[in-house]
């Protein structure tokens, strides 16, 4: 897990339960993307949320999920 502090001790990060981020302070969390299905059952990452592209299509669920985290992890962090 990619954690980033600001200046003013703001941790940001993509969440996951690998530990209880409470320990940290109060958490805001914000949607970073929808990953869902065409019409097709392609499957898409649109993260449009955090200003990012429409990655995509994808063959399964997991594929997009993991390019969603790449995204995340290579343009946020």
């Amino acid at each position: 897990m990619q954690m980033r502090i600001d200046m003013h001790g703001q941790v940001i990060c993509l969440y996951a339960e690998v530990f209880d981020l409470t320990v940290l302070g109060t958490l805001t969390i914000q949607r970073a993307s929808h990953v869902e299905p065409d019409a097709s059952g392609s499957w898409w990452a649109d993260l449009s949320p955090v200003q990012g592209p429409r990655l995509g299509p994808y063959q399964l669920r997991s594929e997009a999920l993991h390019a969603e985290e790449e995204w995340i992890n290579e343009h946020i962090f």
